[in-house]
């Protein structure tokens, strides 16, 4: 079995142990298991490249250098993606306080292979929108609604349905991560989905009338406009 093949095997508890003995290729195979993830969640709440690349290479150098508190009561990979989102959160509050949030096209992505595209967008337009969306996904213009949609989440909402649709992560696993209960968590849950669904419900070709209820819209009135929510 080759050196690599020998790393996938071993679990990251392992590997933990090893890297605060000073073994690097056990902390590399850390950073190779996990850094993608956390790039997409860093991403997903900060909506921008060279951020999220920042937060991701400043959370693996924090976990290095506080192993030694790591306790094991939860998965690394839980412990590490609290401190990306703590990261990715502060840096998030800092660009508010420097300047009103702005969606670039090289932010959005036209999913024509120039440029970052969402992490997210794949994943989380389906699920939100419990169906497909009229047009491709693709769609430049879809994908500006969904960064802007996003966008206008609070930081905890955006956080927990970035973690929750993108990830999979378990409610418990995202309690640990934000540090509050299993049922705040599925509120903030609930409050974020409904929030994006009112703001993209006009990406389905034909609503159920059973979604607009639960959302508070009106029908579509025959040959007129949609009812906007604000």
């Amino acid at each position: 079995m080759k050196r690599h093949d020998l790393r996938d095997a071993v679990d990251d508890r392992e590997l933990v142990d090893a890297a605060r003995g000073g073994d690097a290729d056990a902390f590399r195979t850390l950073f190779q298991r996990y850094h993608r993830r956390a790039y997409a969640l860093a991403y997903g709440v900060v909506h921008n490249q060279d951020d999220a690349l920042d937060i991701v290479q400043d959370a693996f150098i924090k976990a290095h250098r506080y192993l030694d508190k790591f306790e094991g009561t939860s998965s690394f990979y839980t412990w590490l993606y609290r401190i990306v989102m703590n990261l990715a959160i502060d840096q998030l509050r800092k660009q508010r306080r420097a300047r009103p949030v702005e969606l670039t096209d090289a932010q959005v992505g036209d999913g024509s292979g120039d440029g970052e595209v969402n992490p997210a967008g794949d994943a989380l337009l389906p699920r939100i929108l419990r169906g497909h969306p009229g047009r491709a996904l693709q769609d430049k213009e879809i994908r500006h609604r969904l960064d802007q949609a996003l966008a206008e989440l609070s930081d905890n909402h955006r956080a927990v349905l970035v973690m929750r649709e993108l990830d999979g992560l378990s409610y418990e696993e995202m309690a640990q991560v934000m540090g509050c209960s299993k049922g705040t968590i599925m509120s903030r849950l609930f409050h974020a989905r409904r929030n994006m669904q009112r703001r993209l419900i006009d990406l389905i070709e034909h609503p159920s009338p059973e979604l607009l209820a639960e959302l508070g819209l009106d029908a579509p009135a025959a040959g007129g406009e949609e009812t906007s929510d604000g």
